[in-house]
């Protein structure tokens, strides 16, 4: 498989398979379906603790999606490039392997101007290197 990702073709289908490496594995590749007009985005989008299996209210949902992807995604950079790359796409549907999903082309884009603006990884972690400081001496 190349890096840069490729198409499957099933049958008379076709599935794109993209590259999404360091979201958050190294060698991480995401699955676009063009007929159902599903991304299916492995770790991004992942979200954590909502009980809910359908995104309605995205600004309310963000807070069950930014810890994860501030710490494991690595850079902004990275994202920039991949939305580069998706926003060419007619996505309906994103489709995280945890979480809820995200349904309907107003939340897919409000998805990706979130990630747009997100400082995550390096860029925000140069802050906590540091040599921690003992705060129980009496």
């Amino acid at each position: 498989m190349e890096t840069e990702g490729t198409i499957v073709r099933l049958g008379s289908s076709e599935l794109y398979i993209l590259p999404a490496h360091f979201m958050h594995a190294p060698g991480n590749l995401q699955v676009y379906d063009p007929v159902s007009r599903i991304l299916y985005s492995g770790d991004l989008g992942a979200s954590l603790g909502q009980d809910y299996i359908y995104v309605e209210n995205f600004e309310e949902h963000v807070q069950y999606m930014e810890g994860f992807h501030r710490r494991y995604v690595p850079t902004s950079k990275i994202l920039k490039a991949w939305l580069k790359m998706v926003r060419q796409l007619d996505i309906e549907t994103i489709a995280p392997q945890h979480g809820a999903i995200i349904k309907g082309r107003e939340n897919v884009n409000k998805f990706f101007d979130w990630l747009d603006d997100l400082q995550c990884g390096i860029d925000i972690m140069e802050d906590i290197y540091k040599i921690p400081v003992n705060h129980f001496e009496g």
